[in-house]
């Protein structure tokens, strides 16, 4: 017997033109322990967004009018509400372009949807439950924090703030900036990357964690096209240059 309440299942809302699509991932995520709200384009999407509080978006790439990638802009400019995006099969360079606008995963179509349904869980996994960060101790109000150059990582709330201000993360860049912090002055490949920050195994798709270090560097560096925070190792991956500092 199911007790979840409704109330406190995750809601998900399915962006998609296909109906069909629409209906099946409805009623297979409805009975896997997930809320589902559907919406056929992009307007019928910002209106699901007014009308409920979403968990997650799954966002189809190809749709009429305003496609995936314009949605997906529209969305992360105002949240950092967590998004899978649904590509077609082999269309590597649409997964690399819907990661560059803030996309936190993307699943190739055709797929099976208990892969879907993993994806959604892990996805929701990495965003709503605060990492505790091995060895990091906690300071006197109660939260931790990891110091370097002039920021401030709060594992505890997911937050990073430059001089006082905060910078927003997408989750995979949260993630990310997590593994190289945990792990500074190291070479890390990007197996090893897409394991620790995706939280699991490593994909064929490597091209994911370039896109990612490339976005965090234009929230984090002086210079993004010449980065000293996060440099490119030839052959071997990345290093996180800075001193971690505990505090």
């Amino acid at each position: 017997m199911n007790t979840t309440s409704e109330t406190a299942k995750p809601h998900i809302l399915i962006v998609d033109d296909d109906a069909e699509i629409r209906d099946l991932l409805s009623r297979f995520l409805s009975k896997h322990d997930f809320r589902v709200t559907t919406a056929k384009d992009g307007r019928d999407m910002q209106q699901a967004l007014k009308d409920w509080k979403i968990d997650l978006i799954v966002l189809d790439l190809m749709m009429p009018g305003d496609d995936g990638l314009t949605l997906c802009r529209q969305v992360r400019a105002e949240s950092d509400m967590p998004i899978i995006m649904l590509t077609a099969m082999g269309e590597d360079v649409d997964r690399i372009i819907g990661l560059e606008v803030g996309a936190d995963d993307y699943i190739a179509k055709p797929f099976n949807p208990r892969e879907l349904s993993a994806r959604i869980k892990a996805v929701l996994r990495r965003t709503t439950a605060p990492p505790l960060t091995p060895g990091v101790p906690i300071d006197e109000d109660g939260h931790e924090k990891i110091l370097f150059e002039d920021f401030e990582l709060q594992p505890s709330t997911r937050t990073l703030k430059k001089s006082g201000s905060d910078i927003v993360l997408t989750a995979g860049e949260y993630e990310l900036l997590v593994a190289f912090v945990e792990h500074p002055r190291r070479v890390l490949n990007r197996d090893q990357l897409l394991d620790m920050a995706r939280g699991r195994a490593a994909i064929p798709f490597d091209r994911a964690i370039d896109v990612q270090v490339g976005r965090l560097r234009k929230k984090i560096e002086p210079d993004a096209k010449v980065p000293t925070l996060i440099k490119t190792v030839r052959g071997g991956g990345y290093m996180f240059t800075p001193e971690v500092r505990k505090g």
